[in-house]
């Protein structure tokens, strides 16, 4: 059964439009300055090369030489705040810290759906092809663009203020989203021209974390929403933006499951609404990214929605596997929960609650964001098997030398019955080491 519900989804472009674009723009291109071959001949933009490094470093011993990522990316944001691109002042919404044990951050931003247009978005499918008569990133106009965000190829960090868009090798951009959640909140779009599908792979995870590390900020984090998770765009893009505040998922604790290859250490996320896995450490960038994206292509193959946390300057990935959407189209969510119009993306599920009614913030509360992610979660028993699932794609095992939980990790015994013996699915006997298989 093809499941469909009404959705709604937020303009990223000003050039977002209902109708259907006539293909085949005249020789002098379209007029609207995009991203298209009608428009690019010529066309020259910002590029930042970044230094590929060879280590992971975390962001309390990163020290970047003068953290000029950051200050490009907000001052080009700035900019474009001044050339009045966005739809709504960020800054001018309300936004509080929750009380209670979590912390979570309630945001009011009624702009976020003013001005929408409704349209058919199927969640039953997690992969679908890339069409080009929608709504995609190469129908942007360049001055939505701040820079192009590629390798260096001397290894040496380095920017040109006017660099001409490469068409062939299809560069990675950064663009604004106009319709933003927070302070220089972007969009990074790889190898934009190349129209790929909102689907992870192994490059384009690597090229967020090193954008994650680049930033050399703990509070500028990445996010992805798979089709099916509240992506709205069929077009392979992350999010991105700063909030000067923890995540509420960053704090909870975690229980280690198993050492993957590379150095990369796997954990379950405990007394947190939403069941998801941790991955951290790795000996480089490309060991974390590796054990994270082989993961997600599983999820992808098996038809499984799921979002994306970048955190901790790139050191740190939360993969949150949901099913709030199946339940939506299903109609097993409550009309209470439906009435909010909030949809439960990576920002959501971290604990950043945007919130489109005056009544929901005003009467925001623990108890409501956590009701509202307890139905974005697996259940405990689907959770399992979508682990060993991934640990089968992966060869990747539970080592039997699992660390000991502290006494605040044992509370959860209590709720979920985590140590009830419900990680079995995932054990391989005979095996105790996780090996990669490409």
């Amino acid at each position: 059964m093809m499941l469909r519900i009404k959705r709604v989804p937020t303009v990223v472009s000003n050039y977002q439009k209902d109708e259907v674009e006539e293909a085949g723009a005249g020789a002098l291109g379209c007029g609207r300055n995009c991203m298209r071959d009608c428009c690019l001949p010529g066309a020259k933009l910002p590029l930042y090369a970044f230094q590929k490094s060879e280590k992971v470093e975390s962001s309390d011993k990163k020290d970047p030489p003068f953290a000029f990522l950051e200050s490009l990316l907000l001052g080009e944001w700035e900019d474009r705040v001044e050339r009045g691109l966005f739809r709504y002042d960020v800054t001018a919404c309300s936004t509080k810290v929750i009380p209670g044990d979590y912390g979570f951050i309630a945001q009011l931003n009624e702009g976020r759906h003013l001005k929408k247009r409704p349209t058919e978005f199927r969640v039953d499918k997690v992969l679908q092809p890339f069409d080009g008569s929608k709504f995609n990133f190469t129908k942007v106009g360049q001055e939505e663009i701040l820079f192009q965000f590629e390798a260096s190829k001397d290894g040496e960090v380095k920017f040109y203020p006017n660099a001409p868009v490469d068409v062939e090798s299809s560069p990675s951009v950064v663009a604004i989203n106009v319709s933003p959640i927070e302070y220089g909140h972007v969009l990074l779009i790889p190898r934009i021209l190349e129209c790929l599908p909102q689907r992870i792979d192994h490059e384009s995870l690597l090229l967020a974390l090193y954008m994650a590390s680049e930033a050399g900020n703990p509070y500028f984090r990445l996010g992805y929403n798979s089709l099916g998770a509240f992506a709205t765009i069929n077009h392979l893009h992350f999010q991105a933006y700063y909030l000067a505040v923890p995540f509420p998922i960053e704090k909870a604790p975690t229980r280690k499951i198993t050492d993957f290859n590379g150095g990369v250490v796997i954990s379950e996320i405990l007394k947190y609404p939403v069941r998801g896995l941790v991955f951290e450490g790795g000996y480089s960038l490309e060991d974390l990214s590796n054990a994270v994206s082989d993961s997600c292509i599983c999820l992808q193959d098996n038809n499984i929605p799921y979002n994306v946390l970048v955190s901790d300057s790139g050191t740190r990935v939360f993969l949150l596997p949901q099913c709030y959407a199946e339940k939506q189209a299903l109609g097993e969510v409550s009309p209470e929960l439906l009435d909010t119009q909030v949809n439960p993306a990576v920002w959501e599920i971290s604990g950043h609650m945007v919130l489109k009614r005056k009544q929901d913030y005003e009467g925001a509360s623990e108890d409501n964001a956590w009701r509202l992610l307890a139905e974005v979660s697996l259940s405990e028993a689907r959770f399992q098997e979508v682990v060993a699932l991934i640990f089968e794609a992966i060869s990747c095992v539970v080592t039997e030398n699992v660390s000991v939980p502290d006494e605040d990790e044992q509370d959860v015994e209590d709720v979920d019955a985590l140590n009830n013996g419900s990680h079995q699915t995932a054990i391989v006997a005979g095996k105790q080491e996780c090996l990669v298989q490409h």
